[in-house]
């Protein structure tokens, strides 16, 4: 039996009109013989509304009741979608990720997945029907609702997938493939026929919102063929495969990321006797990811600063954690920057040749942008600098990189 899976993000599931059409697309790859599994999102706007509804009641809330919350939206569409394709005479049936079940860490707000039970799908899909599966979400050990992070449907689509050894595992949003960097902000942007999982997972992980970052990983461990689509148009799109794939040569810089979405936290005065471990144990365990950490000593070497950032989501939450173990780590305050934009260059040019390194910074010199922190790998390098510089600094590099649409 041959499995399509279709992942439909929340703009492409926004109204009842684009339902419909998320319904044709499921109808045609059912008439053409397969097996179709969707997998959708809430529809667009929802998920914040309800994030937003728990914030505003308290803003060290229980996670547990988060994920009660905002769970909700993708339940609603798998209904809408099963009634939308009945209605084309396609049988479906809606599933939510307890049901099947779709097994979870306990980690609420960002779970990961650990098992997907398949006979339910696969006995609906022995009977003719099409299932619909409420992305992101999922169930813990003690049979709570968890969910997996923002844009955690796509991690559901790619799971599913991989569970069901399917054909392909298509994206369909409101993009219509992968770009070198976000058209929104860089004009010249131009959009890749295909892209190595390597460099789609730093893009990711650095701030590219096509994919979140655990479905390509995933992805790329199980060998599931991404297709990133447009549901609002039929232009191919966006193959992501293994580098053995790729019909070209992998690109020595694939693009550019960036992300608005982080806040710096600064802790002043820090003992040197304190050890950077003893400072971020409280963090980690609860849970909170920390990135571009880095080091200002004091004269006297007595005590040092310590900044790193966090994601906007999480900033509150890291300042209560932090000021509940200032007793024990004894710092004098913590200063928060919300105006700061973390910009990343991707691509396997870092691992042997240091010209790229010296271009970004040089052309950041030139343009009097400056940067606050740098954090490197063999695959991506990365600088933090002022929010108001962003724009400015994304399109000089993507013209610097010959990464501009007329190059590519």
């Amino acid at each position: 039996m041959s499995y399509i899976v279709q992942k439909f993000g929340g703009t492409s599931v926004a109204t009842l009109d684009l339902i419909k059409k998320a319904a044709l697309r499921i109808k045609a790859e059912v008439e053409a013989g397969h097996s179709v599994v969707a997998v959708v999102s809430a529809m667009a706007g929802t998920t914040n509304t309800l994030v937003n509804y728990v914030r505003d009641l308290s803003t060290t809330y229980d996670r547990a009741e988060y994920d009660a919350v905002v769970s909700t939206g993708e339940q609603i569409t798998a209904g809408l979608l099963a009634l939308a394709l009945q209605s084309l005479g396609i049988p479906a049936r809606s599933w939510q990720g307890w049901q099947l079940p779709i097994q979870t860490s306990s980690h609420h707000s960002h779970a990961h997945i650990q098992e997907i039970q398949t006979h339910r799908l696969t006995e609906a899909a022995k009977k003719g029907l099409v299932s619909v599966v409420a992305g992101f979400q999922g169930v813990n050990a003690d049979g709570r609702i968890t969910t997996l992070g923002r844009g955690g449907s796509d991690t559901t689509a790619v799971a599913l997938a991989a569970a069901l050894q399917a054909e392909r595992c298509d994206i369909f949003t409101d993009v219509d493939g992968i770009y070198t960097a976000d058209p929104r902000y860089v004009s010249a942007a131009g959009k890749l026929n295909q892209i190595a999982y390597q460099d789609m997972l730093e893009l990711a992980s650095q701030g590219a919102k096509v994919l979140q970052r655990d479905s390509v990983e995933l992805a790329m461990k199980h060998g599931v063929r991404l297709r990133v689509l447009s549901s609002l148009s039929e232009t191919p799109g966006t193959l992501v495969t293994g580098e053995h794939e790729l019909q070209t040569t992998r690109r020595q810089v694939s693009g550019l990321a960036h992300s608005l979405n982080h806040v710096k936290l600064t802790l002043c005065a820090l003992p040197a006797s304190v050890s950077l471990n003893n400072m971020t144990a409280p963090l980690r365990e609860n849970h909170i990811a920390l990135d571009m950490m880095h080091e200002t000593l004091s004269l006297q070497g007595e005590c040092r600063d310590v900044s790193f950032i966090v994601s906007a989501a999480d900033a509150e939450r890291t300042i209560a954690v932090l000021r509940d173990s200032k007793d024990k780590l004894h710092f004098q305050d913590v200063l928060t920057d919300s105006d700061i934009a973390k910009i990343s260059v991707i691509g396997p040019c870092f691992q042997t040749d240091h010209s790229p390194h010296r271009k970004l910074f040089q052309t950041l010199k030139e343009k009097g942008i400056a940067v606050q922190a740098v954090a490197s790998s063999d695959i991506k390098l990365s600088v933090l600098i002022a929010a108001s510089e962003m724009k400015r600094a994304v399109s000089h590099l993507h013209t610097v990189y010959q990464l501009d649409a007329e190059e590519c």
